[in-house]
């Protein structure tokens, strides 16, 4: 029974996260008076289908699904031939092959010769559904530091949005080790955000995210999460912002003068950098305790980067709460809610050493 709870936070993190996703994509690049001109005084509500009849994902989902991949296939190589697993390497050569969902053939030679995992051929993952910018010129020009950062000053949101299966990964791999759970978490969810954004705001939110998913797979809350990464944070440099971030969202969640509206929300940003999603995410997350709806609204109405907030709460939430948090209606019309569970209930196994599982997540 323990077992099922904890594989459905699995997958009510990731499907969590897509429909939260998918909830804000529609109003992603829209005035919060535009919203409510087109979808009622209180906001968008529901899911909104696309032309193909279902709720679509975007690139977060995308990416997110790829940052799982990689990590299972490092951690294929690490349990199937003794490798050392290299996370970041890894996840790097998933997002290669996510670039070429998105009509791009520019993978390295080297690359272009190594088996692939089986999203390349998933057909529903081939859709450009407004990619970030920097995620896109930051794999075609594949340009690292010596410490494994990207050769921009970005930080932008790309970073923290598909950094959940970092936490889910390491708090189940260090199953009964909390603490080294949530400092893996946190040290590849920066290392993964770090291959395309190379500002400490663009890769530090993602850590943090990733430790606070750890934290709660691993039987803690949302605060005990953020003291854990505020402590990880202590003394790096480029920090600041990010340990910033959570205490505004903190300090508005603890206020009782404060009714959580679209004003409020854009009070801590509109999430289109790191550290300002990070804050909206946490802040929709506690304000909506065991509410997932309630979260996810909040979330996606303001005029910010919707799909992006409603996508770091859904994932916040769907930790927190399991799957059956989530409306059945809103995941029967989910684009790809399949392939989204899938990569959930993988996280959770982690390795299984069949031919099945090595097709699908082949040893680098």
């Amino acid at each position: 029974m323990i077992l099922q709870k904890q594989r459905e936070q699995y997958t009510g993190c990731l499907l969590g996260g897509a429909v939260g996703d998918a909830l804000g994509w529609p109003v992603e690049f829209a005035r919060m008076s535009e919203i409510i001109r087109l979808y009622g005084p209180e906001g968008i509500r529901y899911l909104v289908p696309g032309a193909s009849k279902l709720c679509e994902i975007t690139d977060d989902t995308q990416m997110t699904l790829f940052t799982g991949e990689g990590l299972l296939r490092a951690w294929s190589g690490t349990k199937h031939l003794g490798n050392e697993p290299n996370f970041a390497t890894a996840i790097r050569h998933s997002y290669l092959c996510w670039l070429e969902t998105q009509g791009d053939s520019q993978r390295e030679a080297a690359l272009n010769s190594c088996e692939t995992g089986w999203l390349l051929g998933v057909e529903g993952l081939h859709q450009r559904r407004a990619p970030g910018n920097t995620c896109i010129s930051a794999l075609r020009d594949g340009v690292l530091s010596k410490e494994g950062i990207a050769n921009n000053d970005s930080k932008g949101c790309g970073g923290i949005m598909r950094a959940a299966p970092t936490g889910l990964f390491a708090a189940r791999i260090h199953s009964g080790d909390t603490t080294g759970a949530i400092r893996l978490a946190f040290d590849i969810g920066c290392a993964t955000a770090a291959i395309t954004h190379g500002h400490p705001s663009g890769y530090y939110p993602a850590g943090v995210l990733a430790a606070v998913i750890a934290t709660i797979v691993s039987g803690g809350t949302i605060t005990e999460g953020i003291d854990h990464s505020q402590n990880l944070l202590i003394d790096r440099s480029g920090s600041q912002e990010t340990k910033d971030a959570m205490r505004k969202a903190l300090d508005l969640w603890h206020d009782p003068d404060v009714v959580p509206s679209p004003v409020v929300i854009e009070t801590l940003g509109g999430g289109w950098v790191g550290e300002e999603a990070l804050a909206i995410g946490l802040y929709c997350a506690l304000v909506a305790e065991d509410d997932f709806v309630r979260g996810v609204r909040l979330a996606v109405n303001h005029s910010g980067d919707s799909d992006s907030t409603g996508s770091i709460t859904g994932n916040i939430m769907g930790a927190l709460l399991g799957e059956e948090a989530i409306p059945v209606e809103w995941l029967n019309h989910l684009e790809l809610h399949d392939v989204v569970r899938q990569v959930g209930e993988d996280l959770f196994n982690t390795f299984q050493d069949t031919a099945a599982w090595l097709k699908r997540y082949p040893p680098l």
